[in-house]
């Protein structure tokens, strides 16, 4: 069975980045970004994508902690789609409509008084859909609040950057939508997690379509 790894250095002004990706893994992760949240979100993505994931980075975080945030979803969206390759026999969509069908995936993910989804399409074609979440992204965070909280500090609009990067790498569709929520540590960790089980049902084999590119097209 062909391997389905990765691996790749990214080097810019801004953040210098290494990754390991293998997409059939166990859960295991290494990761290193300089922002601690940070890596409690990329720690829990691969355990919950069942992926295993070397990732270290050195940015420029004493300008602040976007350029860490946004190369690290370009890296690893560039190390998905190393690692899928020409994407033959995946099941393609990470989806969470029936969660009776076991050939679908269930990524309503929620935590605590959150909920979020996601659904994601190895497609080719990258796009990003970010819902619910716009009267968190710019809300100004008190001192008090950045002192307390990392997940305050670490902002919903540097997670969008996150999922953008991938999505803009990986060439995928992704929907991301907080369905409710309030505490902001809640509210990342459920989108993901939430991201995470949609990933890993998307780039599940299916034996139905062994060796088969899943698309009409005959290509992704």
């Amino acid at each position: 069975m062909l391997l389905r790894r990765s691996k790749l250095n990214r080097v810019t002004g801004e953040t210098r980045i290494a990754v390991q990706l293998d997409i059939d893994g166990s859960g295991k992760s290494s990761i290193r970004t300089g922002i601690a949240f940070f890596d409690h979100m990329l720690i829990l993505f691969a355990r919950h994508s069942v992926t295993n994931l070397k990732l270290k980075c050195a940015g420029d975080l004493q300008v602040d902690a976007h350029h860490t945030v946004e190369d690290c979803g370009l890296a690893l969206g560039q190390a998905f789609l190393a690692a899928l390759g020409d994407k033959r026999g995946i099941r393609r969509y990470g989806t969470g409509f029936d969660p009776k069908n076991p050939l679908t995936g269930e990524a309503h993910v929620p935590m605590d008084e959150t909920l979020a989804r996601c659904v994601v399409d190895f497609s080719g074609r990258p796009c990003l859909v970010w819902r619910g979440m716009d009267g968190f992204s710019q809300r100004k965070i008190s001192l008090a609040e950045r002192e307390q909280d990392m997940s305050s500090a670490f902002r919903f609009g540097l997670a969008r950057e996150f999922f953008q990067g991938f999505t803009n790498e990986a060439r995928c569709n992704l929907h991301l939508e907080l369905l409710y929520g309030e505490e902001p540590h809640h509210v990342v960790e459920a989108l993901f997690k939430a991201f995470a089980k949609a990933v890993d049902i998307a780039c599940q084999r299916d034996p139905r379509i062994a060796g088969q590119i899943p698309s009409t097209k005959g290509k992704l």
